[in-house]
């Protein structure tokens, strides 16, 4: 059972203002999540790691979710507690709550707003999209940038990293489904095709993933980086919202079905 005082917390966040606009889904159409945070971070210092992720020098980039870094399962449910910067507006701190529920819908992760808790996600807007891998000792920071990162994919997306996955196109196994064509990729940005040791939990490779990067992602020439093997024409990396995959990988780390 998940404790009464919990359950307030819960209902507190999903509280939507009635009339409360999604601005964040209308805007920036026809890119997809790795186009947006390939733009948003284009010009940052920070020294991030497969475009999005940044490094805890206390761990490297290897999963580490069988290490310590899953959230704690109380119950039924995986309590993850937020705090959402008071400089966003109404409607952008909407957009960030509705993406975030979107994880209450189908899966056992349940968002509640931080009070006393030690570990917890803290939304700001900072200078790009990106966000740690796994969770971090303390409050971590998911950054979404104003005008820039506020979609329910990127959202996601960003929230996903959190959670502790990667992204889909250096999993462990892609060499099997996508063919790398390095010779298009922008000089420096090489590292975010590195291929990860990654726990794929039985789950097949997925062209349709939140997490995955279309195959035009970080290319010099407008040439493809990533190519589908079984369909050289194939796009992909246009995913508006978490798959069917993205969802049961959840469920399955987390043990939600348990």
């Amino acid at each position: 059972m998940v404790p009464a005082l919990l359950f307030i917390l819960l209902l507190s966040l999903t509280a939507v203002p009635p009339g409360a606009t999604d601005d964040g889904d209308e805007a920036e159409d026809s890119l997809d999540a790795s186009e947006i945070i390939a733009r948003a971070n284009a010009n940052i210092p920070k020294n991030l790691i497969h475009g999005d992720i940044v490094p805890n020098m206390n761990r490297n980039a290897d999963p580490c979710t069988a290490r310590g870094c899953k959230w704690p399962k109380s119950g039924a449910f995986v309590i993850v507690p937020v705090s959402i910067s008071s400089s966003y507006s109404r409607n952008e701190r909407n957009t960030i709550i509705r993406s975030l529920l979107t994880f209450h819908r189908t899966t056992c992760i349940r968002f509640v707003w931080r009070r006393w808790h030690y570990n917890y996600l803290y939304f700001y807007s900072g200078s790009g999209c990106w966000s740690y891998l796994g969770r971090q000792p303390r409050g971590q920071a998911i950054s979404l940038r104003k005008n820039g990162c506020l979609y329910t994919d990127t959202i996601q997306h960003e929230v996903l990293h959190a959670l502790g996955f990667h992204h889909e196109h250096v999993r462990s196994d892609r060499d099997s489904y996508v063919r790398i064509l390095t010779e298009n990729i922008m000089s420096g940005r090489e590292s975010n095709f590195e291929k990860v040791g990654t726990n794929n939990l039985g789950t097949p490779y997925d062209f349709n993933s939140v997490m995955h990067y279309s195959k035009f992602a970080f290319s010099k020439n407008r040439r493809p980086t990533i190519i589908a093997k079984s369909n050289p024409n194939l796009s992909f990396g246009r995913a508006r919202t978490m798959s069917a995959n993205d969802i049961a990988r959840v469920n399955r780390l987390y043990g939600c079905c348990e």
